[in-house]
C-alpha cells in the first residue's frame, strides 16, 4: 500500500497547535472526523485507541518523528494523517527530542498484516532525512502530498 492511498492533502496539516503527545492525538484524530475519515460519533472511541496503543511504549521514534497508531473497528478502510509542528512536541521519544513530523494511521480490527504494511510504509518516508527537511520546508499541504507522490513515483 502506498502512502498516498490513504493520506490527502486535506489530511496533511503544517501548523499542527498541540504542545504534548495527548493533546496531538486529539488534535489529529479531529483533522480525521473533519475530513469525513471518521464518524463524529466514534472521535472518542478512536482516541482512546490510539492513547491505550501510545501508553505502551511511545511512537516517538526519534530524529523529530513520532506514528501514533491503532487498530479499531471504528474505520472499515486504512486512513492517516500527516502534521507538522513547528515548536515540537513533547512525545516522550526514545531519543527525548520534540517531534516535529507525526503521522497518525488508523487499520480496520483484525488486519494485522495491513497494520505492519502500513507501518513499514510511513517508516520508509519518515526515515528518509531528505524527505524530512523537504517535508519540514513545504508551504502547502498540497506542497507536501505533491512530494508523497513524487517521491513515490
Amino acid at each position: 500500500m502506498k502512502f498516498s492511498e490513504i493520506i490527502s492533502s486535506n489530511q496533511i496539516v503544517l501548523d499542527l497547535k498541540a504542545s504534548d503527545r495527548w493533546a496531538a492525538i486529539e488534535e489529529l484524530v479531529g483533522i480525521l472526523v473533519a475530513q469525513k475519515c471518521i464518524e463524529e460519533s466514534r472521535r472518542d472511541t478512536v482516541i482512546q485507541a490510539v492513547k491505550n496503543r501510545e501508553k505502551t511504549m511511545s511512537t516517538g521514534i526519534g530524529f523529530g518523528i513520532a506514528i501514533p497508531h491503532a487498530s479499531t473497528d471504528a474505520i472499515t478502510k486504512v486512513t492517516a494523517v500527516l502534521a507538522r509542528s513547528t515548536g515540537g512536541i513533547n512525545f516522550d521519544s526514545l531519543d527525548n527530542q520534540p517531534v516535529k513530523l507525526v503521522v497518525l494511521f488508523l487499520v480496520p480490527a483484525g488486519q494485522y498484516q495491513q497494520h505492519l504494511k502500513t507501518l513499514a510504509s510511513i517508516s520508509r518516508f519518515l526515515n528518509d532525512r531528505d524527505f524530512r527537511e523537504q517535508a519540514e520546508q513545504a508551504r502547502t499541504s498540497d506542497d507536501l502530498y505533491q512530494l508523497i507522490l513524487k517521491r513515490e513515483s
